[in-house]
């Protein structure tokens, strides 16, 4: 890992440092700027808030849970990759791959604050005060600007660009929100957040979570 960048105590992870457990890596995360180059512009996020998600047999709430699949092939890759997926058919939600080539985990970028590029983050969502540009999953990309084809780029490599705090920073952890079944419940308390940051996004259970 790299010096920190402009004093600020943000670091360049290389890719040795997505080698751990999904649990482990998600709240290294919170607090890390993560910034998408386009043809428009460069937009990035102040990450505060993601989900850990573990993998085959492991995790009822993944997408991995029941084994490789063309749709969440790149789960099984290498750790610092991006993991793009449509959700209600509609909305792209973005994800860290974590761990090892094979394990299948990742981490949710559930929630943010846009910290560079925020008149393109407004052009891009449209009707939207500030507070809400990245304030939840399908929000954070849209305004990043990560269409589904980004699925599978290296977040370590153009035109992305993340940094990362050099030290965890004071969390509180949760169930996840709006996942059904097992993997909504307190035995997985895998959703991390920045108390009192404004870019954490509003919790809401499942109704058919255990």
């Amino acid at each position: 890992m790299s010096a920190p960048v402009g004093g600020d105590h943000l670091v360049r992870p290389d890719r040795e440092w997505f080698a751990r457990d999904s649990v482990e890596l998600a709240p290294l995360l919170l607090g890390a700027v993560l910034a998408h180059e386009t043809d428009e512009g460069r937009v990035a996020v102040r990450l505060a808030e993601v989900e850990a998600y573990r993998g085959v047999g492991e995790d009822p709430g993944s997408h991995g849970f029941r084994g490789m699949t063309a749709r969440n092939a790149v789960m099984f890759g290498e750790g610092g990759h991006l993991y793009a997926y449509f959700t209600y058919g509609m909305h792209v939600c973005i994800n860290i791959v974590a761990g090892w080539a094979g394990r299948s985990a990742g981490v949710l970028l559930r929630g943010g604050t846009i910290v560079e590029g925020v008149e393109l983050a407004r052009a891009r969502r449209g009707r939207s005060t500030d507070r809400d540009l990245a304030r939840g999953p399908a929000r954070l990309a849209q305004a990043l600007g990560v269409p589904l084809a980004r699925n599978g780029a290296d977040l370590l490599a153009p035109p992305f660009e993340l940094r990362v705090p050099a030290a965890a920073l004071p969390h509180e952890t949760g169930p996840r929100t709006g996942i059904s079944g097992a993997g909504g419940a307190v035995d997985y308390p895998w959703r991390f957040w920045l108390p009192g940051d404004p870019g954490v996004s509003v919790y809401r259970r499942h109704p058919r979570s255990h």
